[in-house]
């Protein structure tokens, strides 16, 4: 597959979109309006300096990466894509909207519509389409670049074609390193990681620690490569929220339950590093 379509372009769909045409594909990425579109831009391009800079691409390869992204806000211009991946915010209806127009936009019969849902069931996604065998999940960690993994997701009606090709995209094109999962909420990851991170949210909500201790024992005494607040802002606390919102309402298990610190934060616009303040404070 040499024709791509990502939808969306901030964190995840400019990794995506990248990524993609690192492997040599013509990419085009769509956005709701111009002022998204350039900001999408302006992270792959700063993404592509910092490789350049750091020796780990070539000036040239930096430049055939340019060549092979196109930026727009028209949908139709997916038309003759045969893989489009959806990387808009982690909204269930923001989601459906955006797959009743792929579908609509892309003419290839044989396309695959993937989304890169953090949690929401590919079922429910692939039934506002009128090709749900060939709707898959394909999540992707952030940042997509450096990142190894993807969870691929099939739901009741993915069709066992649309899997292998999507399997053989990320795998043999992209290299990346693929596990699979059912279509349950939070997939293998998030089912996993939405916990832990909850459970350092109400220990600090509980006065139980500092923030800067808890992730320290987490870094330093765990060997993990980051502490659990700074990993929550650098998802973005609105991202662990929708999340930690649709593990709980699939199970009903108080540990998928988001503390009221998560939501008033994320109410009031402390989303971590993409709004500059969380549970850290950050500088552009």
């Amino acid at each position: 597959m040499d024709r791509i379509g990502v939808v969306g372009c901030g964190l995840m769909g400019s990794g995506i979109a990248e990524i993609a045409a690192r492997a040599g594909a013509k990419v085009v990425v769509v956005e709701s309006d111009v002022a998204a579109m350039e900001r999408g831009l302006e992270r792959i391009e700063r993404s592509l300096t910092r490789a350049v800079s750091s020796k780990k691409m070539a000036e040239s390869e930096g430049a055939e990466v340019r060549s092979n992204l196109s930026f727009s806000t028209d949908f139709s211009d997916l038309a003759d894509c045969e893989l489009v991946i959806e990387a808009v915010a982690e909204d269930e209806g923001v989601k459906l909207e955006v797959f009743r127009k792929i579908d609509e936009a892309v003419k290839d019969p044989h396309a695959i519509l993937a989304t890169n849902t953090s949690s929401i069931p590919i079922i429910k996604l692939a039934m506002a389409t009128q090709r749900p065998q060939q709707v898959i999940g394909l999540h992707f960690f952030n940042p997509v670049p450096v990142l190894k993994l993807v969870e691929l997701i099939s739901s009741l009606l993915t069709s066992a074609d649309t899997s292998a090709r999507a399997r053989d995209y990320a795998t043999n094109f992209l290299g990346k390193r693929v596990i699979t999962s059912p279509d349950r909420a939070g997939f293998v990851v998030n089912a996993l990681l939405i916990p832990y991170l909850l459970s350092a949210i109400r220990m600090l909500e509980s006065g139980f620690a500092s923030p800067e201790d808890i992730d320290t024992g987490m870094v330093v005494g765990c060997a993990h490569p980051m502490g659990p607040l700074a990993l929550t802002d650098l998802i973005g606390l609105d991202t662990t929220m929708a999340v930690a919102e649709s593990l709980y309402e699939e199970f009903k298990e108080p540990h998928f339950a988001p503390p009221p610190l998560l939501s008033r934060m994320t109410q009031a616009g402390l989303l971590g590093r993409k709004s500059g303040q969380g549970f850290f404070a950050y500088t552009s």
